[in-house]
C-alpha cells in the first residue's frame, strides 16, 4: 500500500496541498520493533499517520478562536479546527492515519528552520502503552472527547526527557534538544502525555489540571487522579536537518509540546485497550 503524503509549501505561511486519503485499513507494522522508549519494552498498540492539515488553530487552548494560535501541524482527523465541539462532524470525518478508525486528532507546533520556514514532517507515530507503575489490567480507554496536553508551551528551560525529547529515528538515545542525525535516519520529536485522569473533566481548558503522569513512586496514579488511561507517546519524524538554530512556532525548542483529542471510533479504541494493553500484548492496530 502506497501511502499518500501531503505536500506542504512554505512561504510566510504553510500551504497544504493534499493528494487525497486512500489508505486502506489493515495491520500497522510496528515502526519501533525494539520498543525502546520512555517505558522500555511494554505492551502497546501503534498507529501511524500522515500530516492532515496545518492551521493557526487550537481547539483545546484557544477554542472558538480561529487563526489566533501559533501554527500547528494536525495529524489524524481531517475536520479538526478551533471548534471544540465533540460531534458527528468529527466522528464521521476522514483521517490521515493508516488505521481508518483512528479518527483522533494529534497536533503540535511546527518545526522551523533558522529562516523561520516550516520543515515538512514525514509522519507521526502514536504509541499507546501502560504508564509507570500501573497494572496493565487497570487501564481503561479514554472517555469520548477527552483532551490532553503533553509538554509545556510556556517552558523557558529544557523539559524532562521523560516528557519531551528528541532522537534520531527510533534510536534509544533521548536528548533535550534536536540533534544531528544521519542521512538514513530522521529527526524525531517525542512527546509523552499524562495517563492518570480525575474521572470528571474532559479538558483542563488549556492546562492538564484534569490529568497527571503516573509514576513508580506513587504506585501508578495518584489518589487525586485515580483513573488509569493508556499513556500516549507520539513521535513526529522530520528529515535530518542541521539542528543549529531550529525553533518551534510556539517559541524555542524548549517549548515543545503536543495535544491529543479523543475522537477515535470509541468501540475500536476500547477493543484495542482490551485486546492489547489489558492482555499485556505488543501489537499493531488491525482492521
Amino acid at each position: 500500500m502506497k501511502r499518500c503524503r501531503s505536500a506542504v509549501l512554505v512561504a510566510t505561511l504553510l500551504v497544504l496541498a493534499s493528494c487525497g486519503s486512500s489508505a486502506q485499513s489493515g495491520a500497522t507494522r510496528d515502526p519501533d520493533p525494539e520498543r525502546r522508549g520512555p517505558q522500555g519494552r511494554l505492551a502497546q498498540f501503534v498507529v501511524q499517520c500522515d500530516l492532515s492539515h496545518v492551521a493557526f488553530d487550537d481547539p483545546l487552548v484557544l477554542p472558538w478562536q480561529p487563526g489566533k494560535s501559533h501554527l500547528h501541524l494536525f495529524f489524524g482527523n481531517n475536520a479538526v479546527d478551533s471548534n471544540p465541539g465533540y460531534s458527528d462532524r468529527l466522528l464521521n470525518a476522514n483521517t490521515s492515519c493508516e488505521q481508518r478508525r483512528d479518527t483522533a486528532s494529534y497536533w503540535a507546533p511546527a518545526l522551523l528552520d533558522p529562516t523561520g520556514r516550516a520543515i515538512e514532517p514525514i509522519s507521526l507515530t502514536a504509541y499507546y502503552r501502560p504508564g509507570q507503575g500501573v497494572d496493565h489490567e487497570d487501564i481503561v480507554a479514554y472517555p469520548e472527547g477527552l483532551m490532553l496536553i503533553g509538554g509545556d508551551s510556556a517552558s523557558q528551560q529544557s523539559q524532562s526527557t521523560d516528557i519531551v525529547a528528541w532522537s534520531c529515528g527510533t534510536g534509544a538515545a533521548r536528548e533535550d534538544a534536536p540533534l544531528q542525525c544521519g542521512a538514513s535516519s530522521t529527526l524525531r520529536m517525542i512527546v509523552t502525555f499524562p495517563d492518570c485522569w480525575d474521572g470528571e473533566r474532559l479538558t483542563g481548558f488549556g492546562s492538564s489540571a484534569h490529568a497527571r503522569y503516573s509514576s513508580v513512586e506513587t504506585n501508578g496514579c495518584p489518589e487525586s487522579h485515580p483513573v488509569v488511561l493508556p499513556q500516549l507517546t507520539i513521535g513526529i519524524d522530520y528529515p535530518p536537518v542541521d539542528p543549529a538554530d531550529l525553533s518551534l512556532s510556539s517559541g524555542g525548542v524548549e517549548t515543545a509540546h503536543a495535544d491529543f483529542w479523543n475522537v477515535w471510533d470509541q468501540a475500536k479504541l476500547e477493543g484495542e485497550v482490551a485486546n492489547c494493553l489489558n492482555r499485556d500484548l505488543v501489537c499493531g492496530v488491525s482492521s
